[in-house]
């Protein structure tokens, strides 16, 4: 449909309309009554069949018999207006047939999380998947791409219309993995796949058996566990740089020769993301068995067992949360006996921050485990895994809770837990603390950075209390801390008990209080009962 006025051919056509209301002055009117034909000048003729090829909705014109009165009928934006509207309906209808949200799985982070740090979701070395294909301050890493693929095909000697054709049957099902419309063509859509996925999967091989076996060399740029191989794995941690994981899976199976390789690549994962782990605290084997034994979970939750992970990102934070509570689906809201409650950022202060607690009495100690969520409070000491935070850390928390607040399917576990932090860490007074009990450890220039970053990265987000695995635990801490005894015994021992001198004072001032007392009473009594 032509939705814009022809201006052109309505001014030759008042032109002709002119022209004609002057020739039939002058000539008589036909008995008939039926329309005459008009001949044109020549020229004018000639830009009318032009115009004619041009199919036009927007001007309709009709004679009416004796040739006097023209009606014309030009849509209105009124009405081109509706017409949008309609389309716009008929492409949501075909939206919701098509069911694609299902599949839905790498998100564009939202604005309003994105304003606080853009870089911690910004790919800055190398792109992977649609969303910063093809962007000019990532095409340096293209090279290295080419290079990893063209080893690939020389090292199993295979053909690349094999990987092509994979990709190809591939191509539907990965485009809706990605949220809104790819603007890549197939062929560019099915090239990046390819290249991107083997680029992943050296990186990966490379990680376990070494880029030498693989046929790098020893000074490599990229394929060494070096230089900027940090920064490399920020970048492929973050939700906007992701590539399905059944697209590596099939790229795997290809390079084997052994289509099944499910579990194989999440494995792969985990051990080239280690170094990103916000933990460094070893377990032995009998912590272990001690640790599995108090933990007491029913339903423990592995990673790779049931192969479900959705990307990278995903199976990390899997496997961050392993031999935990596998995780729930939540719904946005959720049912009360007398409301409805949804979340509410009033409601995100679980627990009070360190410096108030200590004034209550609770103590803090380091939990000896490896897994830095799983916190625990009993009998008046808050016992909290060791933290290390390096300056990766912050990126890798921001995408994390990123996922979990665009995926339905996903619990907010992480999210909770650095609420809770955030929650605890006021100041740089209570890093120092932590930090003294080998709690948080930190690589970054001050305790002053690291409170700062905890106090910034959950500005944006908003979550329901009631969901947060450790709600439980936050109401036990509250009740210790409301209980005003606890709050008195703690100023005492503060003041009084804080050191051994402090002590010996104490106990030396009591001792004399004592003996005050017995010479005070025994003068009274020998007053009142004098001796015979």
């Amino acid at each position: 449909m032509v939705a814009v006025f022809n201006k052109e051919l309505l001014s030759w056509y008042l032109i002709t309309l002119k022209l004609r209301e002057t020739v039939e002055s002058g000539i008589p009117r036909s008995s008939t009554g039926t329309t005459k034909s008009l001949e044109l000048p020549e020229e004018y003729e000639q830009k009318l069949q032009k115009q004619q090829h041009v199919p036009s909705d927007s001007l309709q014109v009709a004679i009416n018999e004796d040739g006097e009165n023209f009606e014309e009928a030009a849509t209105s934006p009124e009405s081109e207006w509706i017409i949008s509207i309609k389309e716009k309906l008929e492409q949501a209808r075909q939206d919701d047939a098509a069911g694609s949200w299902e599949r839905l799985s790498i998100y564009r982070v939202p604005h309003y999380l994105r304003e606080g740090d853009i870089k911690a979701y910004v790919p800055q070395i190398v792109s992977l998947g649609p969303y910063h294909h093809g962007k000019r301050r990532l095409r340096q890493m293209d090279q290295h791409k080419w290079r990893s693929l063209h080893r690939v095909l020389n090292r199993t000697n295979q053909e690349i219309q094999l990987y092509l054709d994979s990709m190809k049957e591939l191509e539907e099902r990965t485009r809706a993995c990605y949220e809104g419309t790819i603007t890549l063509g197939s062929n560019e859509f099915v090239e990046m796949l390819v290249l991107d996925g083997c680029f992943v999967l050296e990186l990966f091989q490379g990680a376990a058996v070494g880029f030498i076996r693989l046929g790098y060399g020893r000074n490599d740029p990229v394929f060494a566990m070096r230089g900027s191989m940090h920064a490399i794995h920020r970048d492929m941690i973050m939700l906007e740089n992701q590539l399905p994981l059944f697209v590596l899976d099939r790229l795997l199976g290809i390079q084997f020769d052994e289509p099944d390789q499910k579990g194989k690549v999440a494995k792969l994962a985990i051990r080239f993301f280690d170094p990103l782990m916000p933990t460094d605290e070893p377990l032995t084997k009998s912590d272990m068995n001690k640790l599995g034994s108090s933990l007491g979970y029913t339903n423990t939750f592995d990673p790779f067992s049931d192969l479900g992970g959705l990307h990278c990102l995903d199976v990390f934070r899997r496997s961050l949360l392993s031999s935990g509570p596998k995780p729930v689906p939540r719904m946005w809201l959720k049912k009360r006996p007398n409301a409805i409650r949804v979340a509410d950022k009033r409601r995100q202060q679980l627990i009070h921050c360190v410096s108030e607690l200590r004034e209550a009495g609770i103590k803090f100690k380091k939990r000896k485990t490896d897994r830095f969520w799983d916190i625990k409070f009993k009998n008046g000491i808050l016992r909290i895994p060791r933290l290390l935070i390096h300056d990766g850390t912050k990126s890798l928390f921001l995408n994390l809770i990123a996922f979990e607040q665009c995926h339905l399917d996903c619990s907010n576990d992480i999210t909770s837990y650095v609420i809770f932090m955030d929650n605890l860490i006021n100041s740089h007074e209570d890093v120092g603390y932590l930090h003294y009990f080998g709690i948080i450890e930190h690589w970054l220039g001050s305790d002053a950075e690291v409170a700062d970053l905890f106090n910034r990265i959950c500005q944006e987000v908003v979550f329901d209390i009631s969901t947060s695995y450790l709600s439980n635990l936050s109401e036990d801490v509250n009740r210790y801390y409301n209980y005003r005894w606890n709050a008195w015994r703690a100023t005492l021992k503060h003041r009084y008990f804080n050191n051994p001198w402090a002590i010996i004072s104490f106990f030396a001032a009591c001792i004399l209080l004592v003996l005050t007392f017995a010479q005070t009473f025994y003068g009274v009594y020998g007053y009142y009962r004098p001796s015979t």
